[in-house]
């Protein structure tokens, strides 16, 4: 396994997530379907964490993967874990919780293409 691979593509998706919960794609939207409440706590420390999550996240999806995974084989496996993992078990929790199909579809939206992210950078480099 390669760890700056790991680095960017927990990095990407950090990048990602900012773009995606933005007020320019779907920040208004997330926020309205979340009661329209501003999220506590410190954002240094809810950013940090958030990184951190993401590069435990790009570790074991590159332990998953193997050292030379094939470019598909990559893209591939990030749609599955994406979108048949934690978009689908998302689902699940957001049906107990009475919570949007709209907020499910931005929240399990960005962790496929977060997968999807971690896919096309591990299966690059390589």
């Amino acid at each position: 396994m390669n760890i700056w691979a790991v680095l960017i593509a927990a990095v990407s998706s950090f990048m990602l997530g900012g773009l995606w919960y933005s007020p320019a794609l779907f920040g208004k939207t997330w926020s309205a379907e979340n009661g329209g409440e501003k999220q506590a706590g410190h954002p240094a420390k809810v950013f940090g964490i958030s990184f951190l999550f993401s590069l435990i996240a790009a570790f074991a999806f590159a332990c998953w993967l193997g050292a030379t995974p094939p470019l598909d084989v990559a893209l591939k496996a990030g749609l599955t874990a994406g979108f048949c993992f934690v978009a689908a078990s998302f689902g699940i929790n957001y049906q107990f919780a009475q919570r949007s199909f709209k907020l499910w579809l931005i929240d399990g939206g960005y962790h496929t293409a977060q997968f999807l992210i971690f896919g096309l950078v591990l299966g690059l480099w390589h």
